[in-house]
């Protein structure tokens, strides 16, 4: 799979998204995310006003369903939505609703690891329960728990090699990554690559002479699609 650029506008109000994902497809980024700050803020109303934006670009709707799987899936296609989030610690009924939804709706499901015991199996049975894409995640106040308690930080680079052999479907790595490692993940054999908005460049990583937000963008964008094909 050729590998995508994902931006995630986690943000609160459609003008922030709208403004923020023009640049980033100036840049070169391949799909938006309606990120879950911006879907509490806005509602549907964040995921209509990206798809009426950008009739052709792709737009993932971070809902993060726990229950209630075909009507949020539902709503979500309607908004305008081509792929939508679903937990793998929902019920195993509500990931079929929301496959099923996609299925009947030619959107596409992704499937979410976060705070699974085991996240291996996590990512296991979400491509069981018919998923197209598993979400590695490490979630934010998990990260930060466990770094507030003297211990090592979590990554989702600790187990995406194993993740991504334990499955057949794309994986997308998410939670507390560097811009240099998510630019990284394709050589996990993860293809899908998730920049945060408001993006943050530091540690110099892609920083361009002038600091200009949407060329140091465009160097990721540039970075990431050169990997070429990348397989698990």
């Amino acid at each position: 799979m050729r590998p995508i650029v994902q931006i995630s506008l986690d943000v609160v109000t459609i003008k922030e998204a709208v403004t923020t994902a023009e640049m980033s497809l100036r840049a070169g980024v391949d799909w938006l995310e309606a990120g879950t700050p911006l879907i509490i803020a806005e509602g549907m109303n964040g995921v209509r006003a990206l798809r009426e934006r950008f009739p052709q670009t792709p737009v993932v709707a971070d809902l993060k369903t726990m229950d209630g799987g075909y009507l949020e899936a539902e709503l979500m296609a309607q908004a305008g939505a081509t792929h939508v989030v679903v937990m793998a610690r929902a019920h195993e009924e509500t990931i079929r609703c929301v496959v099923k939804a996609g299925r009947d709706l030619g959107i596409k499901v992704m499937g979410d690891n976060l705070a699974c015991d085991d996240m291996i199996a996590g990512a296991r049975r979400l491509e069981d329960l018919g998923c197209d894409f598993v979400i590695h995640h490490i979630g934010y106040d998990e990260r930060r728990g466990i770094a507030a308690s003297g211990r090592r930080m979590p990554s989702p680079l600790d187990q995406l090699r194993e993740v991504v052999k334990a499955v057949q479907v794309p994986v997308q790595a998410v939670g507390g990554l560097t811009l240099e490692q998510a630019v990284r993940t394709p050589e996990y054999g993860a293809p899908l690559v998730v920049i945060g908005a408001p993006l943050a460049i530091d540690a110099n990583a892609f920083k361009t002479a002038s600091g200009n937000l949407e060329e140091s963008l465009k160097l990721i964008c540039d970075k990431v699609h050169a990997y070429g094909d990348v397989s698990s």
